[in-house]
């Protein structure tokens, strides 16, 4: 499988998808006028991913978003339903959630899926100033 790469823009995440390395990061602004149709390759290419297996080796996830909107929570939390459900098959899955330190509304979306996603190990990273993208 080739890496999927979609560059941030003014509106949407830059999206890096390393299939070799196991590791997926999402960065930057997430408020697309579509966010169904932005997401859909992240989404395909995260399920062939999973179904490839790809010998059991732990998936690491970075998220650091700066902001997202209401259409765009719900892609995100799909993306990491996905993620646990292959955790509580047995596969390890790390997301490690980027947020501004003063920011309580990123801090208790990321508490949030914490506590809905327990399978997957997670770690709440707490940055200075605005996550960079």
């Amino acid at each position: 499988m080739q890496a999927l790469y979609i560059p941030a823009s003014n509106e949407t995440p830059e999206i890096h998808f390393d299939y070799a390395s196991h590791q997926l990061a999402i960065r930057g602004e997430s408020y697309p006028e579509n966010a169904m149709s932005f997401y859909a390759p992240v989404r395909a290419s995260l399920q062939s991913y999973l179904e490839a297996g790809h010998g059991g080796a732990p998936i690491r996830v970075e998220i650091a978003l700066r902001y997202f909107n209401s259409a765009s929570t719900k892609l995100i939390r799909a993306l990491v339903a996905m993620l646990n459900a292959t955790a509580v098959a047995g596969r390890k899955v790390i997301l490690d959630w980027h947020h501004d330190a003063e920011d309580d509304m990123m801090i208790e979306f990321g508490q949030d899926l914490s506590e809905e996603h327990n399978a997957i190990e997670f770690h709440a990273v707490a940055q200075a100033e605005a996550c960079a993208a």
